[in-house]
């Protein structure tokens, strides 16, 4: 079998070959008589099956296999002849050439590798930014906010009407031209007053009213009401309050502050404000950085490194980037695509600049994440995954899951070695 390996680029690499039909059939053989001594057959012993029945018993699957071995071969020979490590062939080898012949199989196939480049300069490509600061009036903005979580709501002490942001207790039944409707009424229900939780224009109605009072509110469902028997129909709702609460905003004191800093040492007043600046900086820091430091540098680092891209992995992006198109798309759009094969290709090349892009990227980082010895563990990743589900509410083993089955794991720990690696290269870690 003659095989022939040359380079296409630094990451890609050619090797042709003419698989003779004799050597298929060399195969087949050795491979049938192998098998004849594992598989039992009635009417011959175990272990003594003739070539020839194994043949016509599983002549489709020994030919694939002798086939799977040739290639194998194939590609073992041309990495041996341009000096390639198996560690540096990434993903899996494109068959640009793969025709059947009455005298064997004339095969090309593409091997792409891992790109090899000096990841030297980096540091002077880092963006100029001014690192922010918080006033005190944000502090105390947020702060006020905090104690008005904490606070309790309580009954009012002294009488005075239903005012903007009261919470009341009220029972209400309402009624279309004197009828009532389902899931129109309700006892000692909770609302907060401007919340808009409910009609537009009850809780409006409900301002000035007094403990005990009984009053019909007069409203019109909206016409996109989900319940199409209301939509756009006015209704009566007869209202009474029953309680009026408000939330009593504490004062902030070392008892309090204790609260708020549950596990820190010499929890204090001051020790709070500490705490809520660093979290509205951290909170401006994340937002500069994803909006503005990090599609800089990225395109600094494309821009600025310039070497050969393994065009397996290229394809495989584009792939993911059709995909996600495909999901904004509607059935129509998508049954034209299917329909016309040249649209497709058109749309892949539209993308195709992108899809470099991006893998430029995921090698830059990962060369540099090395060099700085950046690195992120499967731990945790999925103690990421884990915090991320929980407080979205969903059920951590079951976001793990999707992703494993969805092989999704490998981009989520490169994105995080990418965000750690920026924020050591900006300063952020410290």
């Amino acid at each position: 079998m003659e095989v022939t390996a040359k380079k296409i680029d630094d990451a890609n690499v050619l090797v042709s070959a003419k698989i003779l039909k004799s050597d298929l059939e060399e195969k087949i053989n050795r491979l049938a008589k192998e098998a004849g001594k594992q598989i039992k057959v009635d009417g011959f012993r175990k272990g003594k099956v003739p070539v020839h029945v194994v043949k016509s018993m599983y002549g489709e699957k020994l030919e694939q296999d002798a086939e799977g071995e040739a290639v194998r071969e194939i590609i073992d020979q041309g990495s041996s002849e341009l000096g390639l490590k198996p560690e540096s062939i990434l993903g899996q080898p494109i068959f640009k050439k793969y025709d059947k012949t009455d005298d064997g199989i004339d095969i090309e196939i593409e091997l792409s590798l891992r790109p090899d480049f000096d990841p030297e300069g980096y540091s002077e490509l880092m963006p100029e930014f001014d690192m922010p600061v918080v006033d005190d009036t944000e502090r105390d903005e947020r702060l006020a906010s905090l104690l008005e979580a904490q606070a309790p709501l309580e009954k009012i002490e002294d009488e005075r009407p239903v005012a903007h942001d009261d919470t009341v207790v009220m029972d209400f039944e309402g009624s279309i031209d004197g009828e009532l409707f389902d899931g129109g009424a309700a006892q000692d229900f909770t609302l907060k007053v401007g919340s808009n939780q409910f009609i537009p224009g009850f809780e409006d109605q409900m301002i000035g009213m007094n403990t005990n009072e009984e009053k019909v509110i007069t409203v019109t469902f909206p016409e996109d009401y989900h319940s199409k028997d209301l939509a756009g129909k006015e209704a009566n709702f007869k209202v009474t309050v029953k309680e009026i609460q408000e939330k009593k905003i504490p004062e902030l004191d070392d008892e309090l502050a204790a609260k708020l800093l549950q596990g820190e040492e010499n929890p204090s007043v001051d020790l709070v404000k500490e705490k809520i600046s660093e979290q509205i900086k951290h909170e401006k820091i994340s937002k500069m950085y994803n909006d503005e430091l990090k599609p800089k540098l990225v395109e600094a680092l494309v821009r600025h490194y310039e070497f050969a891209l393994p065009n397996n992995i290229v394809e495989q992006e584009i792939d993911a980037k059709i995909n996600e198109k495909a999901q904004t798309m509607s059935e129509d759009e998508l049954n034209e695509y299917k329909e016309n094969p040249e649209k497709i290709e058109t749309l892949r090349d539209e993308v195709r600049s992108d899809a470099q892009d991006s893998v430029r990227a995921t090698f830059i980082v990962d060369a540099i994440a090395r060099k700085e010895e950046v690195s992120v563990s499967d731990e945790e990743v999925t103690q990421t995954i884990y915090y991320e589900a929980m407080m979205s509410g969903q059920n951590p083993q079951d976001v793990v899951k999707h992703y494993q089955d969805n092989n999704l794991l490998p981009a989520i720990k490169m994105g995080m070695i990418e965000d750690k690696l920026f924020a050591k290269l900006l300063g952020f870690d410290k």
